[in-house]
């Protein structure tokens, strides 16, 4: 089988805009949740009105701006959530030192990139404008710019890639489905090089109040919004909605090789499963978590005892984050004490990028294994309830320090579907052991 290696990252995210600003900024413990109320007084009679927005600037300070990355006339075609995709892609491949120009590395070089909703602004808009003036004051680039798949379609246009052009969109999974299927479509030859990851763009009132009537959302921290988003703490109540992209260059070893290209990682596994349970909880065991994280070593090939980190989906629900607890202490029961089970998850400083937080979470835990080191959990005062339960090491409020030589990132979402990705240096030689 064709192995697949990490050799670009790309990143728009609430930290910053680009990989390094947003990985200092997660390292020195910084948090990119704010108030609704400084965005708009759209959001004032909200339940929640707090979220995780990208920030405003130069490219140089980690700030976004527009016309630093798109073309003229971009704006006016592409939805938000396509243009994160596109820096975030821009970014990763410039990382990655590729551009090809021949036909045929241009034909071995394909997209495969999601949202979880797309350009709800979009529909919104679109649909007032019908309701008050008819279909003459519905954009004729409505739908260009509501399809989500229309993300890795401007990607490939504008590098002219002819490879698999492929969109997932499986709700807060889609990022994580996007980088295993991009990983797939290497290993069985049907590309080379694959731009991959998730993009989401939907801080809107409309999507603010849906999950708020889902119960969904921390609702009291409005006054305090960097406290909000509390993984695994005895005080969490719901997640905190974010934005922005995470695109990796995903790459073939000899490929990448022959080139001399700089390798992050190698994405050894990934496996998927289905809760069958309910539209929006998960068994209160983890079973659907459990089963995707097998699925992922077993198909990487490596033993529970080998894996150094996890970098957990949770949200800072109480179910959501309690399941995939005890999901994670079942995985690793018998081959590591819960004191040397080292989670952490990143959304206290990101919030839940909803359809790029897999693929965000996912380039966290490359660096967490290129660089040896585990990144945070914020806002982690007393990991329960009930304490007992939460025992493993959660890496509270700071990084910590320590060898990672395979990790796991996992992604659940809404409809019960689930995906971990599991990524080793590339130098790994642990044994597959027994995976239960």
């Amino acid at each position: 089988m064709r192995r697949v290696v990490v050799t670009g990252l790309g990143a728009v995210t609430p930290l910053a805009v680009g990989v390094r600003h947003t990985w200092k900024r997660l390292l020195d413990s910084q948090c990119g949740v704010v108030s609704l109320l400084d965005r708009s007084s759209h959001f004032a009679d909200l339940p929640s009105q707090v979220a995780a927005c990208v920030p405003t600037g130069t490219v140089d300070s980690g700030g976004w701006n527009a016309k630093e990355w798109l073309d003229p006339g971009d704006e006016r075609r592409m939805a938000l959530f396509s243009q994160y995709s596109i820096a975030a892609a821009t970014e990763a491949l410039r990382d990655a030192g590729w551009s090809p120009s021949s036909h045929l590395e241009l034909e071995r070089t394909g997209v495969c990139l999601g949202s979880g909703i797309g350009s709800l602004d979009d529909a919104y808009n679109m649909s007032v404008a019908y309701s008050t003036g008819g279909h003459k004051k519905v954009s004729p680039l409505f739908v260009p710019r509501l399809l989500i798949n229309l993300a890795a379609g401007h990607i490939t246009i504008k590098y002219g890639f002819r490879g698999p052009n492929h969109a997932a969109s499986t709700a807060c999974t889609t990022g994580a489905h996007a980088i295993g299927d991009a990983g797939r479509f290497i290993q069985f030859g049907d590309a080379d090089v694959m731009v991959a990851g998730g993009a989401e763009a939907c801080i809107h009132p409309l999507a603010i109040a849906g999950f708020a009537r889902a119960k969904s959302l921390a609702t009291a921290w409005n006054d305090q919004p960097h406290l909000s988003s509390r993984p695994f703490d005895r005080d969490r109540a719901g997640f905190v909605m974010g934005e922005g992209s995470g695109v990796m260059v995903l790459e073939e070893l000899e490929h990448a090789k022959r080139r001399g290209a700089r390798i992050y990682a190698e994405l050894k596994g990934y496996g998927l499963s289905a809760d069958a349970h309910h539209i929006t909880a998960p068994p209160t065991d983890g079973s659907g978590a459990l089963l995707s994280m097998r699925r992922a070593l077993q198909n990487a090939g490596i033993a529970p005892e080998r894996v150094d980190y996890v970098n957990a989906h949770a949200t800072s629900t109480p179910q959501g984050d309690a399941a995939e607890n005890r999901a994670i202490k079942t995985l690793f029961d018998g081959a590591r004490r819960p004191a040397e089970i080292n989670v952490s998850s990143t959304k206290g400083a990101v919030g839940h990028l909803l359809g790029a937080a897999g693929s965000v979470e996912a380039l966290f835990t490359v660096l967490a294994v290129h660089e040896n080191i585990l990144p945070p959990t914020l806002n982690l005062e007393n990991p329960g309830d009930p304490p007992e339960e939460f025992d493993c090491n959660y890496v509270p409020k700071t990084p910590q320090q320590h060898g990672v030589e395979a990790a796991i990132s996992n992604s659940f979402g809404f409809g019960g579907t689930n995906a971990s990705l599991c990524f080793a240096k590339l130098e790994y030689s642990g044994g597959m052991g027994r995976v239960r």
